[in-house]
């Protein structure tokens, strides 16, 4: 079968453009079970997480702490302070409520679903918009230990 010069360069370049969202996915797919793998030594169901006491504006409950990462789950009734992390990276996902998240100088609204990466040295914070708590999941990397929260404003 003979294809002309044209059809076979389209080809190609389909062939390639598959391929790269392949390598994204497999890179992706590797990243997320490299965690899991290692923090996979029990298994907890996230909704079961509730704030049985009251609280006044943060609460947060660690999940898991290893040398390359911690994760917890925090609920914010307010507001977090706008902060950085010198050394982590951090990503959020909201589990319930509604909020504007800031990233540097760029606000957007999150939601239920919503997945946040937060690369390191970048100023963050959140206020909520409703009122319903918001529940997020925070994963820091490497090991968080309270420290590395550089807030931009006094209080």
């Amino acid at each position: 079968m003979y294809f002309g010069h044209h059809t076979l360069k389209a080809i190609i370049y389909k062939f390639k453009i598959e391929a790269m969202k392949w390598k994204s996915h497999l890179i992706t797919t590797l990243i997320l079970c490299s965690f899991f793998s290692l923090q996979a030594q029990w298994v907890t169901n996230l909704n079961e997480f509730t704030t049985q006491e009251s609280f006044d504006n943060i609460k947060v409950i660690q999940l898991d702490d290893a040398d390359d990462a911690s994760s917890f789950v925090i609920w914010v009734k307010e507001h977090v302070r706008e902060h950085y992390h010198e050394k982590h990276t951090e990503v959020v996902y909201v589990m319930e409520g509604f909020g504007i998240m800031t990233l540097g100088d760029k606000s957007n609204p999150i939601e239920k679903g919503d997945y946040i990466f937060i690369p390191k040295g970048t100023p963050h914070s959140v206020r909520v918009t409703n009122n319903q708590t918001l529940k997020v999941i925070s994963i820091q990397s490497p090991h968080f230990d309270g420290t590395d929260r550089h807030f931009t404003k006094p209080d």
